[in-house]
């Protein structure tokens, strides 16, 4: 399955949709959170890896907040909420300068961990596109 990056436009913010709880029924919270991680893995070696902690420690604890945003997002506990407050994730990455292109690079990321994952397409798709549409939301350097 092809997995698409489309075109961002800036100040649009388009209209999002969960992804589907199969995600989290398939994949259970561990493999979540592997994925989390292994994408993690590769950011902190990208042309985007100043955007993340480069303590060992502090990058461990922004895995564990991602895997459980994610967890939340396909239909599980609210861990993020529990531990963390609402998302609010757009006010969470201001201090950050997030560039349409660094929005490429972190899905491309992606891209690479989803394809090692045996997913229905549907799924996969479904996770894709919440990704694609998320990532919108959280450029705000031009």
């Amino acid at each position: 399955m092809e997995l698409e990056i489309s075109k961002y436009f800036k100040g649009v913010r388009p209209g999002i949709t969960l992804p589907s709880p199969l995600m989290l029924e398939i994949m259970k919270e561990e493999g979540i959170r592997k994925m989390v991680s292994d994408h993690y893995d590769l950011v902190v070696q990208s042309p985007i890896k100043d955007l993340f902690p480069k303590n060992p420690i502090a990058l461990e604890k922004a895995k564990e907040h991602s895997a459980d945003f994610f967890i939340q997002i396909c239909g599980g506990p609210d861990y993020f909420n529990q531990h963390r407050g609402k998302p609010q994730l757009n006010r969470r990455h201001l201090p950050f300068k997030i560039t349409a292109e660094a929005r490429i690079e972190w899905l491309n990321c992606y891209k690479q961990v989803l394809s090692k994952l045996d997913l229905p397409d549907e799924v996969q798709k479904s996770f894709w596109t919440y990704l694609d549409d998320f990532s919108k939301w959280m450029v705000n350097s031009y």
